[in-house]
Protein backbone atom coordinates (compact mmCIF):
# COMPACT_ATOMS: atom_id res chain seq x y z
CA UNK A 1 0.00 0.00 0.00
CA UNK A 2 1.19 3.51 -0.87
CA UNK A 3 -0.50 6.15 1.25
CA UNK A 4 -0.96 9.59 -0.32
CA UNK A 5 -1.32 12.23 2.40
CA UNK A 6 -3.19 15.29 1.12
CA UNK A 7 -4.80 13.25 -1.65
CA UNK A 8 -7.45 15.85 -2.51
CA UNK A 9 -4.91 18.53 -3.50
CA UNK A 10 -3.72 19.04 -7.08
CA UNK A 11 -0.41 17.25 -6.57
CA UNK A 12 -1.81 14.53 -4.32
CA UNK A 13 -4.53 13.70 -6.84
CA UNK A 14 -2.05 13.39 -9.69
CA UNK A 15 0.37 11.29 -7.64
CA UNK A 16 -2.43 8.89 -6.71
CA UNK A 17 -3.43 8.51 -10.36
CA UNK A 18 0.16 7.92 -11.45
CA UNK A 19 0.83 5.40 -8.68
CA UNK A 20 -2.18 3.42 -9.91
CA UNK A 21 -1.02 3.72 -13.53
CA UNK A 22 2.35 2.25 -12.49
CA UNK A 23 0.70 -0.77 -10.91
CA UNK A 24 0.91 0.45 -7.32
CA UNK A 25 -1.93 0.44 -4.81
CA UNK A 26 -2.71 4.01 -3.70
CA UNK A 27 -4.57 4.72 -0.47
CA UNK A 28 -6.06 8.22 -0.35
CA UNK A 29 -5.63 9.94 3.01
CA UNK A 30 -7.13 13.27 4.09
CA UNK A 31 -9.22 15.11 6.64
CA UNK A 32 -12.61 14.90 4.92
CA UNK A 33 -13.95 11.50 3.85
CA UNK A 34 -16.57 13.01 1.53
CA UNK A 35 -13.95 14.98 -0.39
CA UNK A 36 -11.63 11.98 -0.55
CA UNK A 37 -14.35 9.71 -1.98
CA UNK A 38 -15.23 12.42 -4.51
CA UNK A 39 -11.57 12.68 -5.54
CA UNK A 40 -11.29 8.91 -5.90
CA UNK A 41 -14.37 8.82 -8.14
CA UNK A 42 -13.07 11.70 -10.30
CA UNK A 43 -9.77 9.85 -10.75
CA UNK A 44 -11.48 6.58 -11.68
CA UNK A 45 -10.21 5.05 -8.44
CA UNK A 46 -13.57 4.48 -6.78
CA UNK A 47 -12.48 1.07 -5.48
CA UNK A 48 -9.38 2.23 -3.61
CA UNK A 49 -9.19 2.54 0.15
CA UNK A 50 -9.70 5.97 1.68
CA UNK A 51 -8.72 7.06 5.19
CA UNK A 52 -10.08 10.09 7.03
CA UNK A 53 -7.75 11.35 9.75
CA UNK A 54 -6.32 14.57 11.16
CA UNK A 55 -3.52 12.64 12.90
CA UNK A 56 -1.69 10.90 10.05
CA UNK A 57 1.43 10.00 12.05
CA UNK A 58 -0.58 8.07 14.62
CA UNK A 59 -2.55 6.28 11.89
CA UNK A 60 0.64 5.37 10.02
CA UNK A 61 2.24 3.94 13.18
CA UNK A 62 -0.89 1.87 13.81
CA UNK A 63 -1.55 0.52 10.29
CA UNK A 64 2.00 0.22 8.90
CA UNK A 65 1.74 1.16 5.18
CA UNK A 66 4.65 0.18 2.92
CA UNK A 67 5.23 3.74 1.65
CA UNK A 68 3.91 7.16 2.68
CA UNK A 69 3.94 10.12 0.28
CA UNK A 70 3.57 13.42 2.13
CA UNK A 71 1.99 16.20 0.02
CA UNK A 72 0.40 18.15 2.87
CA UNK A 73 3.20 20.73 2.96
CA UNK A 74 4.69 22.46 5.99
CA UNK A 75 7.53 19.96 5.69
CA UNK A 76 9.69 21.65 8.31
CA UNK A 77 7.04 20.59 10.85
CA UNK A 78 5.41 17.53 9.26
CA UNK A 79 8.27 15.57 7.66
CA UNK A 80 10.12 14.29 10.73
CA UNK A 81 7.15 13.01 12.79
CA UNK A 82 5.52 11.40 9.75
CA UNK A 83 8.78 9.80 8.59
CA UNK A 84 9.50 8.46 12.07
CA UNK A 85 6.00 6.97 12.18
CA UNK A 86 7.04 4.83 9.20
CA UNK A 87 9.80 3.15 11.25
CA UNK A 88 10.72 0.35 11.25
CA UNK A 89 10.66 -0.89 7.68
CA UNK A 90 8.25 1.62 6.13
CA UNK A 91 9.38 4.16 3.56
CA UNK A 92 8.71 7.90 3.27
CA UNK A 93 8.65 10.40 0.37
CA UNK A 94 8.04 14.16 0.37
CA UNK A 95 8.25 17.12 -2.03
CA UNK A 96 10.22 19.52 0.17
CA UNK A 97 12.51 22.03 -1.54
CA UNK A 98 13.81 24.25 1.24
CA UNK A 99 16.85 24.44 3.46
CA UNK A 100 14.93 24.00 6.70
CA UNK A 101 12.86 20.88 6.05
CA UNK A 102 15.34 18.94 3.92
CA UNK A 103 18.26 18.95 6.40
CA UNK A 104 15.90 17.89 9.19
CA UNK A 105 14.75 14.86 7.22
CA UNK A 106 18.27 13.99 6.05
CA UNK A 107 19.43 14.09 9.69
CA UNK A 108 17.34 10.93 10.25
CA UNK A 109 19.74 8.92 8.05
CA UNK A 110 21.17 6.74 10.84
CA UNK A 111 17.72 6.05 12.30
CA UNK A 112 16.44 5.00 8.88
CA UNK A 113 19.45 2.74 8.25
CA UNK A 114 19.02 1.01 11.61
CA UNK A 115 15.30 0.48 10.96
CA UNK A 116 15.62 -0.68 7.35
CA UNK A 117 13.63 2.26 6.00
CA UNK A 118 14.26 4.62 3.08
CA UNK A 119 13.38 8.31 3.38
CA UNK A 120 13.45 10.49 0.23
CA UNK A 121 13.04 14.26 0.41
CA UNK A 122 12.69 16.59 -2.56
CA UNK A 123 10.98 14.09 -4.87
CA UNK A 124 9.84 16.59 -7.49
CA UNK A 125 11.16 18.91 -10.19
CA UNK A 126 12.41 21.09 -7.35
CA UNK A 127 15.61 19.22 -6.38
CA UNK A 128 15.62 16.31 -8.87
CA UNK A 129 15.34 18.56 -11.95
CA UNK A 130 18.89 19.82 -11.39
CA UNK A 131 20.28 17.10 -9.11
CA UNK A 132 19.83 14.43 -11.81
CA UNK A 133 21.90 16.50 -14.26
CA UNK A 134 24.67 17.02 -11.71
CA UNK A 135 24.74 13.31 -10.89
CA UNK A 136 24.93 12.40 -14.60
CA UNK A 137 27.74 14.91 -15.26
CA UNK A 138 29.75 13.63 -12.28
CA UNK A 139 29.41 9.93 -13.11
CA UNK A 140 32.85 8.25 -13.16
CA UNK A 141 34.55 11.58 -12.58
CA UNK A 142 36.59 12.88 -9.60
CA UNK A 143 35.10 15.42 -7.20
CA UNK A 144 34.58 18.72 -9.07
CA UNK A 145 35.73 22.11 -7.84
CA UNK A 146 32.59 24.09 -8.74
CA UNK A 147 28.94 23.41 -9.60
CA UNK A 148 26.28 25.79 -10.87
CA UNK A 149 22.63 24.70 -11.10
CA UNK A 150 19.65 26.59 -12.54
CA UNK A 151 16.02 25.54 -12.02
CA UNK A 152 13.83 26.87 -14.84
CA UNK A 153 10.29 25.55 -14.28
CA UNK A 154 7.34 26.24 -16.58
CA UNK A 155 3.97 25.68 -14.91
CA UNK A 156 0.36 26.07 -16.04
CA UNK A 157 -1.79 27.87 -13.47
CA UNK A 158 -5.17 26.28 -12.74
CA UNK A 159 -6.51 29.30 -10.91
CA UNK A 160 -8.06 29.43 -7.44
CA UNK A 161 -6.57 30.37 -4.09
CA UNK A 162 -2.82 30.14 -3.66
CA UNK A 163 -3.29 28.26 -0.39
CA UNK A 164 -1.42 28.26 2.92
CA UNK A 165 1.10 25.51 2.09
CA UNK A 166 2.46 27.34 -0.97
CA UNK A 167 2.26 30.71 0.77
CA UNK A 168 4.38 29.40 3.66
CA UNK A 169 6.90 27.99 1.20
CA UNK A 170 7.26 31.34 -0.61
CA UNK A 171 7.63 33.33 2.62
CA UNK A 172 10.13 30.78 3.95
CA UNK A 173 12.25 31.28 0.84
CA UNK A 174 12.30 35.05 1.39
CA UNK A 175 13.17 34.83 5.09
CA UNK A 176 15.96 32.31 4.51
CA UNK A 177 17.75 34.80 2.26
CA UNK A 178 20.49 33.86 -0.18
CA UNK A 179 23.00 31.07 0.37
CA UNK A 180 25.82 29.37 -1.54
CA UNK A 181 28.64 26.96 -0.83
CA UNK A 182 32.20 28.23 -0.48
CA UNK A 183 35.02 26.05 0.80
CA UNK A 184 32.57 23.24 1.42
CA UNK A 185 30.46 25.35 3.79
CA UNK A 186 27.10 27.01 3.27
CA UNK A 187 27.57 30.77 3.58
CA UNK A 188 25.24 33.78 3.25
CA UNK A 189 24.76 35.42 -0.13
CA UNK A 190 22.47 38.15 -1.37
CA UNK A 191 19.02 36.88 -2.32
CA UNK A 192 18.66 37.39 -6.06
CA UNK A 193 22.43 37.46 -6.65
CA UNK A 194 24.03 35.78 -9.70
CA UNK A 195 21.32 36.88 -12.19
CA UNK A 196 21.50 34.94 -15.44
CA UNK A 197 19.79 34.91 -18.80
CA UNK A 198 19.74 31.45 -20.36
CA UNK A 199 19.60 30.56 -24.03
CA UNK A 200 17.61 27.33 -23.82
CA UNK A 201 18.24 24.34 -26.11
CA UNK A 202 14.81 24.82 -27.75
CA UNK A 203 15.63 28.39 -28.82
CA UNK A 204 13.68 30.16 -26.06
CA UNK A 205 15.18 32.18 -23.21
CA UNK A 206 14.68 32.31 -19.46
CA UNK A 207 16.03 34.40 -16.58
CA UNK A 208 17.02 33.21 -13.11
CA UNK A 209 18.67 34.57 -9.98
CA UNK A 210 20.23 33.20 -6.80
CA UNK A 211 17.94 31.38 -4.39
CA UNK A 212 18.38 29.37 -1.20
CA UNK A 213 16.51 26.23 -2.24
CA UNK A 214 16.90 22.49 -1.98
CA UNK A 215 18.66 22.44 -5.36
CA UNK A 216 21.69 24.01 -3.68
CA UNK A 217 21.95 21.31 -1.00
CA UNK A 218 21.27 18.45 -3.41
CA UNK A 219 23.89 19.67 -5.89
CA UNK A 220 26.52 19.76 -3.16
CA UNK A 221 25.61 16.32 -1.79
CA UNK A 222 25.56 14.73 -5.24
CA UNK A 223 28.84 16.25 -6.37
CA UNK A 224 30.87 16.86 -3.21
CA UNK A 225 32.00 20.16 -4.78
CA UNK A 226 33.28 22.75 -2.29
CA UNK A 227 31.75 25.63 -4.30
CA UNK A 228 28.10 25.51 -5.42
CA UNK A 229 25.72 28.21 -6.66
CA UNK A 230 22.00 27.70 -7.35
CA UNK A 231 19.58 29.99 -9.18
CA UNK A 232 15.87 29.76 -9.90
CA UNK A 233 13.53 31.28 -12.46
CA UNK A 234 11.05 31.80 -9.61
CA UNK A 235 13.22 34.65 -8.28
CA UNK A 236 12.29 37.88 -10.11
CA UNK A 237 14.96 39.03 -12.53
CA UNK A 238 14.22 42.77 -12.31
CA UNK A 239 17.11 44.72 -10.78
CA UNK A 240 14.74 46.84 -8.68
CA UNK A 241 12.97 43.78 -7.29
CA UNK A 242 16.28 42.06 -6.56
CA UNK A 243 17.37 45.11 -4.55
CA UNK A 244 14.14 45.00 -2.53
CA UNK A 245 14.12 41.23 -1.88
CA UNK A 246 16.65 41.27 1.00
CA UNK A 247 14.72 44.09 2.68
CA UNK A 248 11.45 42.16 2.37
CA UNK A 249 13.12 39.02 3.70
CA UNK A 250 14.45 40.85 6.75
CA UNK A 251 11.05 42.37 7.55
CA UNK A 252 9.28 39.03 7.16
CA UNK A 253 11.46 37.51 9.89
CA UNK A 254 9.31 39.51 12.34
CA UNK A 255 6.76 36.90 13.48
CA UNK A 256 3.56 39.03 13.34
CA UNK A 257 4.48 40.36 9.88
CA UNK A 258 5.27 36.84 8.70
CA UNK A 259 1.91 35.47 9.87
CA UNK A 260 0.12 38.40 8.24
CA UNK A 261 1.99 37.90 4.96
CA UNK A 262 1.19 34.18 4.89
CA UNK A 263 -2.52 34.86 5.46
CA UNK A 264 -2.69 37.53 2.77
CA UNK A 265 -0.68 35.53 0.24
CA UNK A 266 -2.70 32.35 0.86
CA UNK A 267 -5.89 34.28 0.04
CA UNK A 268 -4.61 35.50 -3.34
CA UNK A 269 -6.71 34.05 -6.15
CA UNK A 270 -4.80 33.41 -9.33
CA UNK A 271 -6.29 33.38 -12.80
CA UNK A 272 -5.90 30.30 -15.01
CA UNK A 273 -2.97 30.66 -17.40
CA UNK A 274 -1.01 28.34 -19.71
CA UNK A 275 2.60 27.60 -18.91
CA UNK A 276 4.89 30.38 -20.16
CA UNK A 277 7.23 28.07 -22.08
CA UNK A 278 6.74 24.74 -23.79
CA UNK A 279 9.44 23.04 -21.73
CA UNK A 280 10.68 23.02 -18.17
CA UNK A 281 14.46 22.90 -17.87
CA UNK A 282 16.99 21.88 -15.24
CA UNK A 283 20.52 23.06 -16.00
CA UNK A 284 23.94 22.34 -14.51
CA UNK A 285 27.53 23.32 -15.24
CA UNK A 286 30.23 21.30 -13.46
CA UNK A 287 33.91 22.31 -13.42
CA UNK A 288 37.05 20.48 -12.30
CA UNK A 289 40.41 21.74 -11.06
CA UNK A 290 42.12 20.64 -14.29
CA UNK A 291 40.02 23.10 -16.30
CA UNK A 292 37.49 20.54 -17.58
CA UNK A 293 33.89 21.79 -17.72
CA UNK A 294 30.76 19.80 -18.53
CA UNK A 295 27.27 21.17 -19.08
CA UNK A 296 23.94 19.36 -19.12
CA UNK A 297 20.19 19.90 -19.35
CA UNK A 298 17.07 18.10 -18.20
CA UNK A 299 13.98 18.75 -20.35
CA UNK A 300 10.42 17.96 -19.40
CA UNK A 301 6.93 19.45 -19.78
CA UNK A 302 4.90 21.10 -17.00
CA UNK A 303 7.01 21.18 -13.83
CA UNK A 304 4.10 20.21 -11.59
CA UNK A 305 3.21 17.23 -13.77
CA UNK A 306 6.84 16.13 -13.63
CA UNK A 307 6.81 16.53 -9.84
CA UNK A 308 3.81 14.21 -9.52
CA UNK A 309 5.49 11.71 -11.81
CA UNK A 310 8.73 11.79 -9.78
CA UNK A 311 6.92 11.24 -6.49
CA UNK A 312 4.84 8.37 -7.91
CA UNK A 313 7.85 6.69 -9.53
CA UNK A 314 9.83 7.02 -6.30
CA UNK A 315 7.02 5.56 -4.20
CA UNK A 316 6.45 2.60 -6.51
CA UNK A 317 10.18 1.81 -6.62
CA UNK A 318 10.41 1.92 -2.84
CA UNK A 319 7.35 -0.33 -2.55
CA UNK A 320 9.16 -2.81 -4.82
CA UNK A 321 12.14 -2.79 -2.47
CA UNK A 322 14.50 -0.88 -4.78
CA UNK A 323 15.65 1.65 -2.19
CA UNK A 324 18.51 1.33 0.27
CA UNK A 325 18.07 2.18 3.94
CA UNK A 326 18.81 5.75 4.90
CA UNK A 327 17.65 9.31 4.18
CA UNK A 328 18.48 10.79 0.78
CA UNK A 329 17.69 13.27 -1.94
CA UNK A 330 16.06 11.50 -4.93
CA UNK A 331 19.03 11.01 -7.27
CA UNK A 332 21.20 9.81 -4.39
CA UNK A 333 18.49 7.31 -3.45
CA UNK A 334 17.62 5.94 -6.88
CA UNK A 335 20.08 7.44 -9.37
CA UNK A 336 19.68 10.11 -12.09
CA UNK A 337 17.70 7.62 -14.22
CA UNK A 338 14.78 8.28 -11.84
CA UNK A 339 14.28 11.61 -13.66
CA UNK A 340 14.16 9.84 -17.03
CA UNK A 341 11.70 7.23 -15.76
CA UNK A 342 9.51 10.14 -14.62
CA UNK A 343 9.43 11.69 -18.08
CA UNK A 344 12.55 13.85 -18.23
CA UNK A 345 15.27 13.77 -20.90
CA UNK A 346 18.87 14.44 -19.83
CA UNK A 347 21.35 15.66 -22.42
CA UNK A 348 25.06 16.36 -21.91
CA UNK A 349 26.57 19.11 -24.04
Amino acid sequence: MIWILGATGRTGREIAAQVAARGGTPVLVGRNAERIHKTAAELGLAGVEVIETDQPAAEIARRRPAVVVNTIGGYAETAVPIARACLPGGHYVDLANDLVAMPRLLALHDEAVAAGSTFVTGAGFGVLGTEAVVARLCTDRPTPSHVQVDALPSVAIDGGLLGEALARSIISGLTTGGLRYEGGRMVPARLGADPREHSLPDGQTAKSAGAATGELLAAQLSSGAPAVVATSALIPGSRVVRVLLPVAGALLKIAPLQRFAVRRLAAVEGKPAPRPREHTWGHAVVSWADGTTREGWLRTGDAMDFTASVAAETAVRLARGEGRPGAYTPARALGPELAEAAGGTISVC
